[in-house]
């Protein structure tokens, strides 16, 4: 058992917010993402004023989106623990994590495919960043299977590993994501996409959960430890 692992596994999921918030930063979506009632004219210049920065600050954002996976490959771990030889929910993680993590990867892609070229016309530009933005909002679906998987695992386990309050924790999560596909309906206000109740609220309940679960993994974590320093003293 290699502990820094184990350790980096529980810290991984805040490493890709910190990397992916930093990405965001660079190109310009952070403090003041662009809204859906931005003009064309508005849209394109954000894409073309300095296009390697804005370049730079997605991929960025997408490499810390990748490192995600070592956390959710530890949220599955611990979930077969805890589920034993029927573990229904730990797949369940395992394949709306990874399909999350796709999710969360492509918009970054697109938005600096979107720079790639500064030739497009001001409505392509404007089209390729409602797709983006959309397509990173909209498709909670995943998110929320994965969050209610854990959550029923975690307040159902006949043992523990997680914590209790992970289990309601990411309950809570999974219902901060319902307002997102209002973001179809809204081109201004607190349902666009860029409003409190879908962009700030599926930021910061998703870092409630990436944080949230780096300790909860942590928690777990010592307990594989301390099983192995047993099972070592005892042979």
């Amino acid at each position: 058992m290699n502990q820094r692992v184990f350790s980096i596994s529980a810290w991984s999921g805040t490493a890709a917010l910190v990397v992916t918030c930093l990405g965001w930063l660079i190109a310009g979506i952070l403090p003041l993402p662009l809204g859906p009632s931005t003009s064309a004219i508005e849209v394109a210049a954000f894409f073309i004023d300095d296009a390697t920065v804005t370049k730079m600050g997605f991929v960025i954002a997408s490499v810390g989106v990748g490192l995600m996976l070592p956390m959710l490959a530890a949220i599955s771990m611990h979930m077969l623990r805890m589920e034993g030889r029927y573990p229904l929910l730990s797949f369940t993680q395992m394949i709306a994590g990874a399909v999350t993590v796709i999710l969360n990867t492509l918009p970054q892609l697109l938005w600096a495919t979107i720079a790639f070229r500064t030739d497009r016309t001001p409505e392509e530009y404007q089209t390729l960043n409602d797709i983006a933005w959309l397509l990173l909002f909209t498709g909670i679906i995943p998110f929320m299977i994965q969050n209610i998987a854990i959550g029923t695992a975690v307040l159902s386990a006949p043992h523990r590993v997680f914590p209790r309050w992970a289990g309601f924790l990411n309950l809570w999560v999974a219902l901060a994501f319902v307002p997102d596909v209002l973001a179809y309906f809204f081109m201004s206000g607190p349902f666009a996409w860029n409003g409190i109740f879908v962009f700030w609220l599926a930021l910061g309940a998703y870092a409630v959960f990436l944080v949230g679960m780096g300790v909860a993994i942590k928690h777990a974590n010592a307990q594989i430890i301390a099983l192995a320093k047993m099972e070592s003293a005892s042979a």
